[in-house]
C-alpha cells in the first residue's frame, strides 16, 4: 500500500453524534495503523479528544476562526468551554480570556501577565473593532494548539485514558455540582476505546 495516509470525510454534516462517534470507529479499525488517520472538517474540542481515543490523528476544521469571528473564544472548564465575549457577562470583566494562555490576547508578552481584559475585547467587539477579531482568533488557535500538544504528550507518555477522563470531567461535572452531565455518546465512544468513566456522572 503506498498511500501516505488517509482521510475520513463526509462528517460533521449534521448526522447525530452516535452516528459520528460510530463512523469514525469503523474507520479507524478498519485502516491500518501505521499511516496516519486524518479527519476532515471536525473542529470542537471535545470532537478532537473522543475520535484520538478511537484513532484518529490529525485534523482540519475552521471551527476555532470562525466562531472568533462571533467574539467567542475557546476556554477550558465547564461545557461548552466557550466564552460569549459580547455578552453582558462579560462587559465589567476585568479577567483575560484564560488565565495562563500565552497568546497575545491573554499575554502582553513581557512575561508578567497584561493582556487585554474581556471587559476591553467586548467593547471593541461591539464597536467592530477588528483588531479584536483578531485578537480572539489568535487566542482560539493557541488554545487548540496546546490541546494538541496536550493529547500528543499524553501519548507518547501512554496516559491518554488518563487525559481523556481528566477532560470529560473538567467539562462535565455533574448536575449536582451545578454543571452537567456527561452525554452519553461521549461516554460510548470513549468505552469502544477502552476508556472507562466510572467516576463521571452519565446523561441518560
Amino acid at each position: 500500500d503506498k498511500a501516505p495516509g488517509y482521510a475520513i470525510g463526509g462528517l460533521a454534516g449534521g448526522e447525530s453524534k452516535d452516528d459520528f462517534w460510530k463512523v469514525v470507529d469503523q474507520c479507524c479499525r478498519a485502516l491500518p495503523d501505521t499511516k496516519p488517520r486524518y479527519l476532515m472538517g471536525v473542529g470542537y474540542p471535545l470532537d478532537l479528544v473522543v475520535c484520538t481515543a478511537l484513532g484518529v490523528d490529525m485534523y482540519d476544521c475552521v471551527y476555532p476562526t470562525r466562531t472568533a469571528r462571533f467574539g467567542v473564544a475557546l476556554v477550558e472548564g465547564e461545557a461548552p468551554g466557550t466564552l460569549r465575549l459580547k455578552g453582558h457577562a462579560c462587559a465589567e470583566d476585568y479577567r483575560v480570556i484564560m488565565e495562563g494562555c500565552g497568546c497575545m490576547a491573554c499575554c502582553d508578552g513581557n512575561g508578567d501577565g497584561g493582556g487585554y481584559t474581556r471587559a476591553r475585547l467586548h467593547a471593541m467587539l461591539k464597536n467592530d473593532n477588528p483588531l479584536a477579531v483578531s485578537l480572539v482568533t489568535h487566542h482560539n488557535l493557541a488554545y487548540m494548539m496546546s490541546l494538541n500538544r496536550k493529547m500528543r504528550d499524553a501519548i507518547k507518555q501512554d496516559a491518554y485514558g488518563d487525559f481523556a477522563r481528566s477532560y470529560v470531567q473538567d467539562q462535565y461535572r455533574g448536575k449536582e455540582n451545578g454543571g452537567l452531565d456527561v452525554p452519553s455518546w461521549v461516554k460510548d465512544a470513549l468505552h469502544a476505546a477502552g476508556i472507562t468513566l466510572d467516576t463521571c456522572h452519565i446523561e441518560n
